[in-house]
């Protein structure tokens, strides 16, 4: 999926999202909302029509729903292109199609690949568990591409317009953050070493996940106790698996102490690497509530996630029976 094309028009009309103050000729920053689920989601035109598009980098590849493929007039991939017709999606083989234009605020993206997928979840699942389904989403092969920065916070996205160019994006400042470095697979996942109860573990960094999430079967290896509930997790591809809830005594990202969190936990088998035997294992997605509650900054251009030590108490606790979704 590499090879983006991009390409800084000036338009002067009608932005698909609202810049911010700290935009300048070289960053574009623009502002994104929270949905009722916790996920991001920006404002965006696909050909030239309007999309709204969850930010999600536990997600490699740009998707557009395929109830949407038509509208949005998505073509083949060219023959003379060196690009499969089909990719893998958590087992399950989606198409490959190409949006010509892909607009972000003041920035368009051309010959941009994307994977056809359902996004709206099982079928089986009933109407109230659902979230308004997204025209699409933007994944990390462009926050890459653009040197992306996601505060999400104050839920703004910052695009590099011109990323051969060096520069420091205004109006950050990481005094008092903590830096937690980020290691990046073959597959663009994001990934950050951590520990749990004393255990040393890596967690995907993943801001389509409302909740954070660890794999059932390293929590039966330590003999954490959890407790029943009525939420459901699921990715595309996959069923929705039963979520209970655990209390961890000790927790923590680099410097950063996460002691008594509540966090998920559910069969992470189609998103995880399979077994436990890495050093350090990958155990499970660091979701949405951590990183909007510490204040977490991704920065894609220096691999580089940025966490505060005191945690935000106004925010809203989650709401009975939310669905946490499992990132891809």
């Amino acid at each position: 999926m590499a090879g983006l094309a991009l390409v800084a028009d000036v338009i002067a009309a009608n932005p698909p999202s609202q810049p911010t103050p700290r935009s300048t000729p070289q960053f574009e920053s623009l502002l994104l909302t929270r949905s009722r689920y916790n996920r991001l989601l920006l404002s965006a035109y696909v050909n030239g029509k309007p999309a709204s598009l969850i930010v999600d980098t536990g997600c490699p590849t740009t998707f557009i729903s395929e109830k949407r493929r038509a509208y949005y007039a998505l073509k083949r991939i060219p023959l003379t292109w060196d690009f499969p017709s089909q990719v893998p999606v958590n087992g399950t083989l989606n198409r490959l199609a190409l949006a010509r234009s892909l607009r972000l605020g003041m920035l368009n993206i051309v010959d941009v690949p994307v994977v056809v997928a359902n996004l709206a979840g099982p079928e089986t699942t009933s109407h109230r568990l659902r979230e308004n389904e997204a025209d699409g989403i933007l994944g990390a092969d462009i926050l890459f591409a653009t040197k992306a920065i996601l505060d999400c916070q104050q839920q703004t996205l910052i695009l590099n317009m011109f990323p051969h160019m060096n520069g420091r994006a205004p109006g950050l400042d990481f005094r008092g953050f903590q830096r937690v470095p980020m290691y990046v697979s073959a597959g663009l996942n994001l990934f950050i070493d951590s520990s749990i109860n004393g255990s040393p573990a890596r967690l995907m960094v993943d801001t389509g996940s409302s909740g954070t999430l660890l794999h059932r079967p390293f929590i039966d290896h330590l003999r954490i106790p959890v407790r029943e509930t009525r939420f459901q997790s699921a990715a595309i591809n996959l069923q929705w698996e039963h979520v209970d809830v655990a209390r961890l005594q000790k927790f923590s990202v680099g410097m950063v102490n996460f002691a008594g969190r509540h966090v998920g936990v559910t069969d992470l088998g189609g998103l995880v690497p399979p077994g436990l035997q890495s050093s350090p294992p990958v155990v499970g997605l660091l979701g949405a509530e951590i990183l909007n509650r510490h204040h977490g900054i991704i920065d894609f251009g220096t691999r580089t996630l940025y966490l505060s030590g005191q945690a935000d108490r106004s925010e809203l606790t989650p709401r009975r029976r939310t669905p946490a979704r499992a990132g891809r």
